[in-house]
């Protein structure tokens, strides 16, 4: 499988609708992931429980693929998050206010399956859009 339709399985199946099972069948087992709203994470398991922390925060989580670039196996995305404010985020309690922010991955491939990935997003968007301090983590 190239790297899109992976990428696209990611985003449609693992994240917008939350499916571990689609997690714990396209992602490596020492997967890893640093995202910016967070700590590194190691392993698939650790990534669910990065995800179900999103989506407890934030309901109705989404993330738009707005383009995909690949160079072997390598990849960049650029990115639309967005969900509503529903538990403590960045310090702030629910706040039931829609938040949207712009971002960008770079997955790493290896046996057919993700690797690695490094999420890198406009935090202090989602700051302001909360009204939480500056510096304030998840």
């Amino acid at each position: 499988m190239t790297p899109t339709p992976l990428i696209e399985r990611f985003y449609h199946e693992v994240w917008n609708r939350a499916d571990e099972a689609v997690a714990r069948e396209i992602l490596a087992s020492d997967f890893r992931f640093r995202g910016s709203l967070g700590p590194e994470k190691r392993g698939v398991d650790g990534f669910i429980d990065y995800t179900r922390q999103i989506h407890a925060a934030l309901g109705g989580y989404t993330c738009t693929i707005l383009a995909i670039i690949e160079q072997g196996e390598r990849a960049a995305v650029r990115l639309r998050f967005a969900g509503v404010h529903r538990g403590a985020f960045f310090g702030v309690e629910a706040t039931g206010r829609e938040i949207s922010w712009a971002g960008a991955a770079f997955f790493g491939f290896a046996g057919g399956r993700i690797a690695e990935l490094w999420v890198l997003g406009d935090v202090e968007a989602v700051k302001a859009q909360l009204g939480a301090e500056v510096g304030a983590g998840l």
